[in-house]
């Protein structure tokens, strides 16, 4: 389902204040993340707070999302937190942490969000807006609902990988979504405590995959409101031929699971 773009800023004060958690996974993110914690900090959304997940990053990048947790905090709370973790497991296994974190932490709404600007920080809101007007459980940040449009810096050899990748997943598992890989996505609380993130197998950016497919399964509303998808402008990007693999073959293993369970079609 998706739903025409409208500008929803500012929110309702009420709204603004609904305790929305950002999870941004980080692996020698150290140059961005100063960057993106000040667009997230200036958002008139009062409820928002940044928590950042550091794969023990070589560069340095958890000793800097310290340094923004004191600078950002005001008294008595704290907008910015920092969960370390001592190896790099993979970009899912972050998420699952940090989304959990944040659940049990008194989060209404957890936003998945990447550390390297490639995300709208100003279309927070309105994923917001959408999920408190519409009831909605995931709103997602789509590249590919009319209105979504993908950087100038991509060619089309990625373009075209990029489509192919949501066509080959969503075919396999029969879901409607256009933007099923995406990874700018606004969950309800209640939507993770019952998708139980420690049972999602999936370690890398299939993660997106299962975790959407899974949601879907157990009827949970799922919309998708257009973005526009920026480049990486500093850093290098964490895709490697093991994270291409499991992309591959997650859709299948999902599909196979729900014709054990007897399921079908999803919407």
């Amino acid at each position: 389902m998706s739903v025409p773009h409208t500008v929803l800023t500012p929110l309702p004060a009420e709204w603004g204040r609904t305790a929305t958690t950002v999870v941004m996974p980080t692996y020698n993110e150290a140059e961005n993340l100063p960057m993106m914690a000040e667009a997230l900090m200036a958002l008139p959304l009062e409820g928002l707070r940044l928590l950042v997940v550091d794969d023990g990053s070589p560069d340095g990048t958890g000793a800097v999302a310290e340094q923004l947790a004191e600078k950002y905090h005001e008294p008595g709370r704290s907008r910015v937190a920092v969960l370390h973790r001592t190896a790099k497991e993979g970009l899912g296994r972050a998420y699952a942490a940090g989304m959990a974190r944040a659940v049990e932490d008194g989060a209404a709404y957890v936003l998945q969000m990447d550390a390297d600007g490639s995300h709208p920080a100003d279309k927070i809101a309105e994923l917001l807006g959408v999920a408190l007007s519409t009831g909605a459980d995931v709103v997602v940040g789509s590249r590919y609902v009319p209105g979504g449009t993908l950087s100038a810096a991509w060619g089309t050899h990625r373009r075209l990988l990029s489509r192919w990748a949501n066509t080959y997943a969503g075919t396999i598992l029969g879901t409607r979504l256009r933007d099923i890989t995406g990874g700018f996505n606004l969950w309800s609380a209640a939507a993770l405590r019952a998708l139980d993130l420690d049972t999602v197998d999936s370690a890398g950016y299939s993660f997106q995959v299962e975790t959407k497919y899974r949601a879907l399964r157990a009827g949970f509303t799922v919309v998708e409101v257009p973005i526009h998808f920026e480049d990486r402008t500093v850093g290098e990007s964490k895709m490697n031929l093991a994270v291409q693999l499991e992309s591959v073959a997650v859709p299948w293993r999902l599909r196979a699971r729900t014709l054990r369970a007897g399921g079908g079609r999803t919407s």
